[in-house]
């Protein structure tokens, strides 16, 4: 089967999973990519050995195999601060298709791997930077995460209650939504565009620019009249009764979506409230609707209104606890926890692939491999002899 990214090589360089998730979908897309560590973390960073992020605890056996972001990717591990190292990174550099990398400007600079470095030596190199703040701009060496990003882009203080305190979206708005995405967007765009003009490009991904780009329907808005959205107060936020969520019978909870006047007609005569079809965007009454819709939720469980609404034009779901996704009949159909056979482990289950392509489809090809489990293979494939590979390794080079 070909795949639709066969023949390009990806060198990664990210250390956090906003990068990890843009090499995974490369790699479930058919790249080959080389996965690029340091030997070890130094100074301040050296903390996170104690309390690493989740993803980065996943490093025993069992860890590997159902560790998702890696799967699909060769793992090497290679100082950059070592003189022979950045040669053999430069040997990398010279066929590969896609550098990525996550670094605050500066860094790759002082690393000597920069954009200006790695295009000379190959100019049709597609070089990615994904950053909170971008390349440039009074920010760009400030420290952050994904709460700073979106608090900067303002979409935290649009999402909550009409009370006005924000409500975390867990790290998906800023870090994968706006960063992985966008850079994934921006490299097939530049790869694209090198079928065209024969050369590579730099992509400067920002996590604040792609926040504020996913709000363009607020943002047109505001640019065309002034006005300024608040949380709990938008259409989308909560502010109508169609569109919000209801308590059920159980204590569970459902979210509806009725915008369209034939949903919310439908939702209305399921509550036994058809007279409320005519007022859905009557301001006067909108607290009525909602009452009603309160009180009549709670009157079945979520299952029953799930059983009862599912099959009609209603725009109506439970809200599932995580646990409860995987078992659902849309998402297993879907293929969105695939099952896999671990030649230790056993079975193992990894999220599946989102973008569905007739022809050429993405696969799992590959396990996680562990931290520098193909440094040997793949210097070797760039023309050092085993003699050579011992030496690098015993200066420090490579592990």
């Amino acid at each position: 089967m070909v795949m639709a990214l066969e023949g390009l090589k990806v060198l990664d360089l990210a250390r956090y999973a906003p990068g990890l998730y843009v090499s995974m979908y490369l790699g479930d897309m058919g790249a080959d990519v080389i996965r690029i560590e340091e030997p070890g973390l130094s100074g301040r960073r050296a903390s996170f050995k104690e309390k690493p992020l989740s993803y980065r605890k996943m490093e025993d056996e069992r860890g590997v195999a159902f560790n998702a972001m890696e799967r699909n990717k060769r793992r090497m591990v290679l100082n950059l601060k070592n003189a022979d190292g950045r040669e053999v990174f430069y040997k990398l550099v010279k066929d590969a298709d896609v550098l990525l990398e996550g670094f605050r400007p500066g860094v790759t600079q002082r690393l000597g791997v920069d954009y200006e470095t790695c295009s000379a030596l190959n100019p049709r190199l597609i070089y990615c930077s994904l950053t909170g703040y971008g390349q440039e701009g009074p920010y760009r060496l400030t420290a952050g995460h994904d709460i700073n990003y979106i608090s900067v882009a303002g979409a935290l203080g649009i999402i909550g209650g009409a009370a006005g305190e924000p409500v975390f979206p867990a790290n998906l708005l800023a870090d994968f939504a706006s960063g992985s995405q966008n850079t994934i967007i921006g490299t097939l765009t530049a790869l694209l565009a090198r079928e065209r003009t024969g050369r590579g490009q730099y992509v400067d991904i920002s996590m604040t620019d792609g926040v504020i780009a996913l709000m363009v329907m607020l943002t047109q808005e505001y640019f065309n009249n002034g006005r300024v959205p608040k949380s709990g107060t938008e259409q989308l936020t909560g502010s109508k009764p169609y569109y919000n969520v209801y308590q059920t019978k159980d204590g569970r909870w459902i979210g509806i979506g009725a915008m369209e006047p034939w949903f919310f007609s439908n939702v209305c005569k399921h509550l036994g409230r058809p007279d409320l079809v005519e007022l859905q965007e009557d301001a006067s009454r909108l607290e009525e609707i909602r009452g009603a819709f309160r009180d009549g939720f709670k009157t079945k469980t979520a299952q029953e209104w799930h059983d009862l609404m599912s099959q009609d034009d209603t725009c109506v779901a439970k809200i599932y606890n995580f646990d409860e996704v995987f078992s659902d009949p849309q998402i297993l159909h879907r293929q969105m926890a695939m099952e896999l056979d671990h030649p230790s482990v056993g079975k193992v289950r990894q999220v599946g692939f989102p973008v569905k392509l007739s022809d050429t489809p993405a696969a799992f090809r590959a396990f996680a491999g562990s931290k520098g489990q193909h440094t040997d293979e793949i210097l070797l494939e760039l023309g050092y002899e085993k003699e050579d590979v011992a030496r690098l390794r015993e200066q420090g080079a490579v592990m």
